[in-house]
């Protein structure tokens, strides 16, 4: 997608990221830190909007957004959410995951916090339970560890054969112990075996896979992380240079021809991320705020690249489906 769809896409406001624009004399600004860049997430953040708008605020008419993008490099977060307490906005919303919350979180005690966790915000420290949050920080929480789980069982189903899978990790994420945990004991319990590969930059994600290949994985997970969606292109582009059956977290990269995805409905997320927003402009508090867990989840498979790897789905599979792209 180019510069200019962008733009459309998102009315114009996100093209300008690190610039303080106009406020109109009473009108609410809310800050938006990701650690991500725009141009994956466009769709996402045209869903915030859209669940903003359900509360009555719509950008430009009687609230403005500060986007703030980290560009993939998570220690610019500090930062830019310390810039975005100097502006001070009415509230910071991090979608982009736990880092981007505790940046904002080290940066105000007071200014309510909405985030989009692929994790426990509780044992982050970003919440003191999940029906009453306490603080100034609520939002949305998947656990990505059963999400990975999940995702080792239905790539047992699709290679049944496979005997040694291998899970992709950025040990940076705060994620990452809990992730490991979970999806070990995932392939414990099926007489599996799993070995964590590292991955913290793009030479990381290249070296991660020649040693895929050397050890012969028969099948990988790719955890949630804002650098694998940074790095999709290379991810998918590696997985079907090797003819490496993978199941990714975000249905972009099963759209652009991975595999197979599974995990919660981002656009959904970022939906309710804008409706407890509006919520929170409104007056709510964020430490009356439950934290939200996911009921969407979507399994998305690619057939035409399952043929291309020379994989035959199973219809059990293909039936559970909600979307299979031909």
């Amino acid at each position: 997608m180019k510069r200019r769809e962008f733009i459309t896409l998102l009315g114009g406001t996100a093209a300008w990221p690190l610039t303080a624009r106009a406020q109109q004399p009473g009108m609410p600004a809310v800050g938006f830190l990701d650690p991500r860049s725009l141009e994956p997430t466009a769709h996402l953040v045209a869903a915030f909007r859209n669940g903003l708008s359900e509360t009555g605020f719509v950008e430009g008419q009687n609230v403005t957004i500060e986007y703030r993008w980290a560009e993939g490099h998570n220690d610019r977060l500090p930062d830019l959410a310390a810039d975005l307490v100097s502006r001070r906005v009415a509230a910071i919303t991090t979608p982009g995951g736990i880092a981007a919350a505790l940046a904002a979180k080290a940066v105000t005690s007071t200014i309510p916090i909405v985030f989009m966790a692929a994790g426990d915000p509780v044992q982050a420290g970003l919440a003191t339970s999940l029906s009453r949050p306490g603080g100034n920080t609520t939002g949305v929480s998947f656990m990505s560890g059963e999400i990975a789980a999940k995702q080792l069982g239905l790539m047992h189903e699709l290679v049944p054969h496979a005997e040694r899978f291998a899970v992709l990790v950025n040990p940076k994420n705060p994620n990452t112990e809990s992730l490991t945990r979970d999806v070990q004991a995932a392939a414990l319990a099926i007489g599996r075996q799993i070995e964590v590969f590292p991955a913290s930059t793009t030479h990381d994600i290249d070296t991660a896979f020649a040693r895929l290949m050397q050890q012969k994985a028969d099948g990988l997970l790719v955890g949630t992380d804002p650098l694998f969606t940074a790095r999709r292109a290379q991810l998918v582009i590696l997985a079907t240079h090797h003819r490496l059956p993978t199941v990714y977290f975000d249905r972009v990269l099963t759209d652009m021809g991975g595999l197979m995805s599974y995990g919660a409905n981002l656009a959904d997320q970022y939906r309710q991320v804008g409706i407890y927003v509006g919520r929170v402009l409104k007056g709510e508090k964020p430490a009356d705020m439950p934290v939200i867990r996911p009921t969407k989840f979507d399994l998305i498979i690619n057939l035409q690249t399952a043929r291309t790897l020379g994989l035959k789905v199973p219809p059990t599979l293909l039936a559970t489906a909600d979307e299979v792209i031909e």
